[in-house]
């Protein structure tokens, strides 16, 4: 989709789009929901730990890696809403929450809040959004012709190599909010030190004295690859595939956000799954609604952008990662074209 021939819309659309959210008290927080999320994460946790320990050294703790998969991704999924601001209305207890869930993950909440906002300014904008430098992927043809060794063979065939490559997911998490808190490049560094330094050697400690060696190292493997697999899964929708932006192409906050951003169809189960984030073009439009709110939101705000001939793009969960893998594999097109002499 082309987006330059978006029609140019005035300032003043997404007021009114503001204006019908506010009037429809989607923006107001929702405490008594996440109480219950907190709730219903602490005894997912609980469990998961009782269970490790009661099955002790065997192969079959594996299972519960793969529950503490899932249970790591809800969590992150709060920490998520924390940085948005969409449980309380104070930053102070938004960050309590946010630095809480960052230690249970492994995470640096700052670090992280840092490159998501950037990328809510700028999404999927070839130059500033920090979500389209990854070096392992490349999103548009200019990035893949742009790679070199080993980099270049990835682009090729990226399309083929995306869902193994979302098993190191998790590892990067943990590596990039190493390197931030090592580099002071957050605020709450020494905070964030004794959180993230602090949940990798409990971490540890828990999985090598209940585990044999072996069984630890395939845990931690089996663990952090399906996490990683997870939140890999559950970002990539959103924007992968959509139309990118350059310095040449401006919008304004309605199109920009529209335009560049994917829904992904389905109910309950699917909001839970992926954390509200298949809701994709609400969040961007209003960040700090409230997860809960997004379902409600989302008739109006797709009844508003077709008043306005604005394209709304949504699609099922199976038709999203179709659309990605597709796009993968048109921009690693000409690394594989034959050379002409």
């Amino acid at each position: 989709m082309d987006t330059s021939s978006a029609p140019a819309r005035p300032g003043s659309d997404f007021t009114r789009l503001s204006r019908l959210i506010n009037q429809r008290g989607l923006l107001k927080r929702r405490p008594g929901d996440y109480a219950v999320k907190f709730a219903l994460n602490g005894l997912l946790l609980t469990v998961g730990g009782v269970a490790f320990v009661l099955i002790g050294a065997s192969w079959w703790n594996l299972l519960t890696a793969a529950f503490f998969a899932v249970v790591f991704a809800q969590l992150a999924f709060i920490g998520h809403d924390a940085g948005h601001k969409q449980i309380f209305r104070g930053k102070r207890a938004n960050d309590f929450v946010g630095h809480l869930h960052g230690a249970l993950v492994g995470m640096s909440y700052g670090n992280w809040v840092g490159q998501h906002n950037r990328h809510h300014a700028n999404p999927n904008h070839e130059d500033d959004d920090p979500d389209l430098d990854i070096p392992a992927l490349a999103f548009t043809t200019e990035q893949a012709m742009g790679k070199r060794g080993m980099l270049r063979w990835i682009a090729k065939y990226q399309a083929y190599l995306f869902f193994p490559l979302l098993l190191l997911e998790g590892f990067s998490l943990h590596h990039s909010g190493i390197r931030a808190v090592v580099r002071r490049e957050v605020k709450a560094h020494k905070l964030e030190s004794v959180l993230i330094f602090g949940h990798i050697a409990a971490y540890l400690a828990a999985v090598f004295l209940v585990l044999s060696p072996l069984q630890a190292l395939v845990f931690i493997v089996v663990h952090q690859g399906l996490w990683g697999v997870y939140m890999g899964c559950s970002f990539a929708p959103n924007h992968k595939g959509m139309p990118t932006l350059t310095a040449a192409r401006k919008f304004d906050h309605l199109h920009k956000q529209v335009l560049t951003s994917r829904n992904v169809r389905g109910g309950r189960v699917v909001d839970y799954v992926l954390g509200g984030l298949n809701y994709q073009i609400e969040h961007h439009l209003f960040p700090s609604m409230p997860r809960s709110n997004l379902r409600h939101a989302q008739p109006l705000v797709r009844e508003f952008c077709a008043r306005l001939g604005l394209p709304y793009h949504q699609t099922t969960a199976v038709g999203s990662y179709a659309q990605v893998l597709s796009h993968l594999h048109a921009v690693g097109a000409p690394l594989r074209a034959p050379a002409v002499s």
